[in-house]
């Protein structure tokens, strides 16, 4: 996957197995897609590795006639076995792997994201070649419940002095991605705010135009 077509992606959904239970993933993420959704990322934390790699296919499957990428959470080997585009990985995550070794671990990854908390987490990212970032999260979120919000200033911070794309996660509801917009995002990663919503299609399609009066 080009960084040009990665640069186009601003609105990030997720496949997320804590909000959807026992929907059909691939069928959540053509519902998705048809709302705007640009990229897809597949989080299944609770699940073993042969069940993320069968969720995976299924999302990849849906996602690539409309040639949305799709990217999985923490699980590189199931990011391969599945075809997906690339990994996203948390702090602890990308530190466990020793930097003598991040290429050739990554090798097979068109894309690698990174969970970034703080100013010189995102800058660190960038000088580490993550292909994307994500700030957050923005808000309390039962994402990640128990986790301080980094809040808008973070936000306002990483727009002045981060190149590599990112994107605003962590509570981003449609009653505040006012503020985050207004702070310098211009991408945003939603959970719960659609896959929580009654027609998930109309949630997406709702962030989607917010972004694109940008």
């Amino acid at each position: 996957m080009s960084k040009t077509r990665l640069a186009r992606c601003h609105l990030y959904g997720f496949i997320d197995m804590a909000y959807i239970e026992e929907l059909d993933p691939g069928e959540v993420a053509r519902v998705l897609i048809a709302g705007g959704v640009d990229i897809i990322q597949v989080r299944a934390k609770d699940r073993s590795h042969p069940d993320r790699v069968a969720l995976a296919l299924k999302v990849v499957s849906a996602a690539f006639q409309y040639k949305v990428p799709v990217i999985i959470n923490d699980d590189i080997e199931a990011a391969f076995e599945a075809g997906a585009d690339g990994v996203h990985l948390g702090q602890e995550d990308w530190a466990a792997i020793p930097r003598e070794g991040r290429a050739e671990r990554l090798a097979n990854m068109r894309i690698v994201g990174l969970s970034t908390h703080s100013l010189e987490q995102a800058l660190a990212a960038e000088r580490d070649g993550a292909d994307y970032i994500g700030v957050g999260p923005v808000f309390p979120t039962a994402t990640k419940p128990g986790v301080k919000p980094v809040g808008v200033e973070l936000v306002r911070e990483v727009a002045a002095r981060v190149k590599t794309p990112f994107f605003a996660i962590g509570g981003i509801s449609l009653d505040n991605i006012g503020e985050v917009l207004e702070a310098g995002a211009t991408r945003v990663a939603v959970v719960s705010a659609i896959l929580k919503a009654s027609d998930k299609t109309e949630a997406a399609t709702a962030f989607k135009k917010r972004l694109e009066k940008l």
